[in-house]
């Protein structure tokens, strides 16, 4: 039927060509039966003639008899003498369907991609009620798309059903298999447009949930008024002078310990929360987990604080019963030296009497003035305070001259050291630099008796043939993972900066010098840190065998190995803490300045560490990382990429959500990396960043602004020939990063610009 056409009359003819689909290779044309309508037939066609002969051939065929000659009966109506079962009005109702659902299919992937651009750019509230409000429209919008594509995939399928049926009737209706397979097309296509719409609102709808979660575990979090208590805690002051204050103190720490009770356990309830959301795969799994990190830490700290507290507080409680019990004395021996009467020692026997009651009762000194005042300083030293001492040294002073006086055998009256009724009042402060001193010499000790217990006590027991037997051998040969280089750090501490630091106790000011001089040494740290994550996979695989658990019995250590192996990185973190307590004691002295290029480094290292750790998760960047100079910078971002002559790609044009980039600055180039779940097996599984992008930084420009949203900035590339919208996590990061990037680019040029006049010197 695609080579021939045939119609009855001549005005017919001339219509048809032009709308028919396929290529007119013969024309058959019917004369009518009546004398006049056949000759107008005939007049028309000599007159159009021309056109046809020069068109296509045409035949003139009398009757429908003729007509059989040429087209075989099954394909022609009855119209025409034919068996063909063809109703026009029905194929036109059958097309119109088609057409509509196509037209359908087609509007439902717009609303899709209309409802996904809308997800996308919706900014989200920092309130729980807004979040869960968001939530609920999103539902229902949702459902109510949902709804729709069901209603059209159930249109879809009776129209192929419709057309399944007609193909049954007649196999050799072509037209109705073309029509069947395209139906089929575009129900694949809205169970495609489906699929990745549920996929996307599926991951859309659980990352709106878990910043949910993170809202009210972050308000959880904040409404815990821990650092209330911790202010509480500093201030209650261990250096008392009097006994009621002592008790006063004791008071108030207990109810303060009661309080302190019910928060941590709150506390423990919010770890083990933020936990449970880490195990559940949360988005912010590492900003919770550092959430209960602090908590923790907080919780041990404040714990150890109040304990330390209450100890130091009973010492003074014993201290003070101590001094009264000594002051009672004194005061009973000046009352019997001065009451002794005159005529006792008229005679032998009265005065031997005398002399009988004073050595009785110097024989009952209270032990604590057997001690001197140096022990007596030295035993109470952590809550003796400037009174106190007065008040010791005073209480000896007494008792020396009650002794001479006795020896002498006279009535000393006169020469007793009164009771001082209005005793000076001295403040000492809470902290000093000699304290700070010594406890960072104390943890410095204690530290080094930690990693030698590790290192003999676990380390070399792998050696030990009666433990073989409950050793995993691939243990031994993998000891070099599970404790890094810590006997590189502890050969360090022990043989090295233990001493050093012992050197400064009297002298806190040559402290800052101690670290600078060995600011080298301590990038053993870096090292061990980024060891850190294959240690933890180890530990995790092997902490169950029986190893492990005889090892800590026989140390008797309440903590397990893990523990003990985080010792070094929790070592980095106390120095800095310890160095900024110093500066607080040591402004405008001898040694402040060496002092605060101690605490800059501490500084500079441990966000060394951080930053090298994640680097060297890296995969996929062909060059050498090392030619881009050192990383100063690296953090997780949302990222949008426009180009210069827009979006030319069908994956950008559909792009839902901005992209997910961890970006690491280095001194020459930008790197972009997309984080990948952990992978590996054992000791092996780390996380890792796959490379996607590199800018060199002789090319790249910003823009600090973009308007609708105060973390973003833009990040382009070769004027503005590719343009990076870059979403920091929070305002404070946002300029961090900005005003390292301006730091960049302002020594650029300058170097460009030196070598301008360096050339033009030149040339002149």
């Amino acid at each position: 039927m695609a080579d021939c056409f045939y119609r009855r009359g001549v005005p017919k003819i001339q219509r048809s060509p032009a709308s028919f689909p396929g290529n007119l290779h013969l024309v058959l044309v019917l004369r009518p039966t009546s004398f006049f309508h056949r000759t107008v037939t005939d007049i028309g066609f000599r007159f159009s003639q021309e056109d046809f002969m020069l068109k296509m051939p045409v035949v003139m065929l009398s009757s429908v008899t003729d007509l059989l000659r040429y087209i075989d009966e099954n394909q022609l109506t009855s119209e025409f003498g034919g068996t063909l079962d063809y109703c026009h009005s029905d194929w036109i109702v059958l097309r119109t369907a088609i057409e509509s659902f196509a037209v359908t299919v087609k509007d439902i992937a717009q609303m899709l991609q209309g409802f996904g651009t809308e997800l996308a750019e919706t900014e989200l509230p920092d309130e729980g009620k807004a979040i869960e409000y968001l939530l609920d429209c999103h539902t229902t919008k949702y459902r109510k798309l949902k709804d729709a594509i069901r209603s059209v995939s159930k249109e879809g399928r009776h129209l192929l059903s419709s057309l399944a049926t007609s193909g049954k009737e007649d196999d050799s209706q072509w037209d109705v298999k073309l029509d069947w397979e395209t139906v089929q097309r575009l129900l694949a296509q809205l169970r495609d447009m489906e699929s990745a719409f549920d996929g996307f609102f599926e991951k859309h709808h659980l990352k709106l949930h878990q910043y949910l979660q993170l809202l009210k575990y972050e308000q959880s979090f904040q409404e815990l008024c821990l650092e209330h208590l911790v202010a509480q805690e500093r201030e209650l002051s261990i250096h008392v002078d009097t006994l009621a204050q002592t008790e006063q103190g004791l008071k108030r720490l207990d109810t303060l310990e009661c309080n302190a009770q019910d928060v941590m356990a709150r506390a423990q309830i919010i770890i083990l929360h933020g936990h449970q959301l880490s195990a559940n795969h949360h988005y912010a799994m590492a900003l919770i987990m550092q959430r209960c990190n602090e908590l923790r830490h907080h919780c041990d700290t404040l714990n150890c604080a109040l304990k330390t507290k209450h100890s130091r507080l009973l010492h003074a409680h014993q201290l003070l019963l101590c001094l009264g019990q000594a002051q009672t004395w004194c005061d009973e021996g000046a009352y019997l030296l001065a009451s002794q009467l005159v005529d006792k020692f008229q005679s032998k026997e009265g005065a031997q009497a005398a002399l009988r009651d004073i050595e009785k009762f110097l024989d009952g000194a209270p032990s604590m003035l057997s001690s001197g005042p140096d022990v007596i300083a030295v035993e109470y030293e952590a809550v003796i305070t400037p009174q106190l001492q007065v008040r010791t040294r005073s209480l000896f002073n007494r008792q020396a001259c009650l002794r001479k006086l006795a020896d002498k055998h006279v009535r000393p009256v006169q020469l007793v050291a009164p009771r001082p009724e209005n005793p000076p009042r001295a403040k000492s402060p809470l902290f000093s630099p000699n304290h700070v001193m010594r406890e960072l010499i104390e943890t410095e000790r204690i530290y080094v008796e930690e990693l030698l217990s590790v290192l003999l006590g676990y380390r070399a027991e792998m050696d030990n043939p009666a433990l073989s037997g409950i050793l995993p051998p691939i243990l031994r040969s993998k000891r070099d993972i599970l404790f890094g280089n810590m006997p590189e750090i502890y050969n360090f501490h022990s043989r090295v900066f233990l001493q050093a630091l012992e050197g400064c106790l009297e002298a806190p000011e040559g402290v800052g010098a101690c670290f600078l001089d060995r600011k080298e040494s301590f990038q053993m740290y870096e090292c061990y840190c980024q060891n850190k994550p294959r240690s933890e996979a180890l530990w995790r695989q092997f902490s169950d065998c029986g190893f492990f658990q005889e090892c800590q019995k026989k140390l008797e250590h309440k903590l397990g190995l893990d523990s003990y192996l985080l010792k070094p990185v929790q070592r980095l973190t106390k120095y800095q803490l310890l160095l900024k307590e110093l500066l607080k004691y040591s402004t405008d002295c001898e040694g402040t300045s060496e002092l605060q290029g101690a605490l800059t480094a501490m500084l500079d290292l441990l966000k060394s560490v951080n930053d090298s750790m994640h680097q060297i998760s890296i995969t996929g960047y062909e060059g050498d990382i090392c030619e881009l100079g050192r990383v100063l910078m690296q953090g997780s971002f949302s990222v949008w990429l426009s180009h210069k002559k827009g979006a030319t790609r069908m994956k950008e044009l559909a792009r839902f959500k901005p992209m997910q980039r961890h970006l690491f600055l280095y001194e020459r180039a930008l790197l972009f990396c997309k984080r990948r779940e952990e992978h590996g097996d054992g000791c092996d599984k780390t996380p890792s960043y796959s490379f996607k992008h590199c800018l060199k930084m002789t090319a790249v420009g910003i823009t600090e602004n973009v308007k609708g949203d105060v973390k973003k900035f833009e990040i382009w590339y070769s004027g503005r020939e590719e343009v990076y919208v870059v979403q920091a996590p929070t305002v404070e990061v946002k300029m961090a990063w900005l005003n390292e990037l301006r730091r960049i680019l302002t020594n650029q040029q300058k170097l460009l610009r030196g070598l301008w006049e360096h050339h033009m010197l030149y040339v002149i």
